[in-house]
């Protein structure tokens, strides 16, 4: 029966016919838009490269929340990788689930799935956690690699409606969300779900697949529904599975974002083309401008954000791009033990992403019975703080042409550019603008010394000068204007005599 049902999806998927969809007209000068009927999107990069992957509300929102949490967080041991990791003989993960919970022969990780309980899980509460922290968007990890699906699923037997909290997370998030005025974002990462190494025994453990294949563990298996939980499954069933998923969710959430790990690359160039048309119709219908986020070089650039995971851009991007981060240090989901980023740190590098064009995904790990550690709170709530005093020298704002200067040294990213480590100080500047470009905001990363007398490099009348005559500068949170100069001559501001945050302080420069 099932498999009878993937034949028909496949079937829907490669013959439906698009229905009329528009194009948004886009910053770069495309010719249709999103709500004149005037365009269409079809399956192929030339129509969907028409589409404005960076809308306006995703460009200004500067902060996302989404959180890893599954049947993963159940052992609270190594990272959200156990699931792979225990089955990796010699490795701790291995070791520790055969202390902790029996041989892998006997209990697989399907069997832990139980135990995901999540019964302190409170999708108001979360929401409120976001906005608090000043946050615009968040949501799920609807699927990790492990292939458990956090929504009602008809599609995907290991769903969390149908096992483990029985509780549809990704719906329950999904309105407690907009009912803030937050748009959702949904997260994939089952690309690489497939078990692809199982002929091939010198690469049982191979990354193109999550779970590592052994004729003695459940990882192996072909009965149902095991199979489509490790993987086991035909390719030719497997795409459209991974495929009608998607849909699923876009059908029954209409996500605002839909972001993808890295492995994209594994699926079919016309399932990544399909599902891009999909969801932009599907979107279209609705009035809706969403984003899709993607790393490496899976998807075009002119269709979808790029998405730096633990990182930045060294400099400004003309493009808006995306960066992941997680508050801990350790792992993306929760473990015992875990510990978490200094608040000012977080801050800091946040602010450095946006100097650059760029937005914060940031990353939460609840535990396996739905709980929020209170160490995770507290550095959300320190952003929140701090948001909501210089906010507007974030929120709604774009780069300049220069974003900034100073001594920090920056450590190469893993996954690309700059690590979101950084160590900057006061002595590190960093520019924002108003989008009418009247206002600027020069932000130090720390409390510059009061009443010192402060030359802003980047705004020399030789370098990227303020568009217009200044007229008033002051210290957001403080009300005072401040003695300054900006003409051929000189440029610089006094500081006042006031303590200013010790986080990030920002002066604002208004224009005529």
């Amino acid at each position: 029966m099932m498999r009878s049902y993937f034949w028909l999806l496949l079937f829907a998927a490669t013959t439906t016919l698009y229905r009329c969809a528009d194009v948004r007209a886009s910053e770069r000068d495309t010719t249709t838009d999103a709500t004149s009927g005037s365009g269409v999107f079809t399956a192929d990069w030339e129509s969907l490269e028409k589409y404005n992957e960076s809308p306006e509300w995703f460009a200004d929102s500067k902060l996302g929340i989404y959180f890893h949490w599954g049947p993963y967080t159940v052992p609270a041991f190594g990272s959200e990788w156990y699931p792979r990791n225990m089955y990796i003989q010699g490795s701790k993960e291995y070791q520790h689930h055969q202390a902790t919970f029996g041989d892998q022969s006997e209990v697989g990780y399907h069997d832990l799935i139980p135990e995901f309980t999540g019964e302190h899980f409170d999708a108001a509460a979360w929401a409120d956690l976001m906005q608090e922290a000043g946050a615009r968007w968040g949501g799920p990890v609807a699927q990790h690699h492990d292939g458990f699906a956090m929504w009602d699923s008809d599609l995907n037997p290991w769903n969390a409606v149908d096992m483990g909290p029985k509780r549809d997370i990704t719906g329950e998030m999904a309105t407690a969300l907009r009912d803030r005025g937050m748009k959702l974002i949904t997260s994939f990462h089952h690309a690489r779900n497939l078990q692809r190494n199982a002929a091939d025994t010198a690469h049982w453990n191979g990354w193109s697949s999550h779970f590592p294949y052994h004729p003695d563990w459940a990882t192996s298996s072909t009965e149902e529904p095991l199979r489509w939980l490790y993987g086991n499954v035909p390719e030719e069933d497997w795409n459209p599975y991974w495929f009608g998923q998607l849909k699923e969710v876009i059908d029954q959430y209409n996500p605002d974002i839909i972001w993808f790990d890295v492995w994209l690359n594994l699926i079919p160039e016309n399932y990544r083309q399909e599902f891009c048309a999909y969801y932009l119709n599907h979107a279209r219908e609705r009035g809706q401008e969403v984003v899709i986020a993607h790393k490496k070089d899976d998807l075009p650039i002119e269709v979808s954000i790029l998405d730096i995971e633990q990182g930045g851009k060294k400099d400004v991007s003309e493009r808006v791009w995306l960066t992941d981060i997680t508050l801990s240090n350790q792992s993306w989901s929760y473990v015992d033990g875990q510990t978490y980023k200094d608040p000012a740190l977080v801050i800091r590098n946040f602010i450095d992403v946006v100097s650059k064009n760029g937005i914060v995904l940031l990353n939460i790990s609840p535990k396996a019975d739905g709980s929020i550690p209170e160490a995770q709170k507290q550095v959300l709530r320190a952003m929140g703080k701090w948001l909501h005093t210089y906010g507007e020298a974030i929120y709604d704002t774009r780069p300049r042409l220069e974003y900034g200067y100073g001594t920090a040294k920056a450590d190469e990213g893993h996954f690309g550019g700059q690590s979101a480590t950084v160590k900057y100080s006061a002595t590190d500047v960093r520019f924002t603008e108003s989008k009418d470009q009247k206002t600027i905001y020069a932000i130090f990363l720390g409390a510059p010394k009061p009443g010192q007398k402060v030359v802003l490099k980047s705004l020399k009348s030789i370098a990227y000068p303020p568009k217009y005559p200044v007229k008033r500068v002051s210290v957001l949170g403080i009300d005072e204007e401040l003695e300054f100069a900006f003409d051929d001559h000189d440029n610089y501001v006094v500081l006042p005599e006031a303590p200013m945050n010790e986080t990030a302080t920002v002066v604002k420069i208004e224009m005529e």
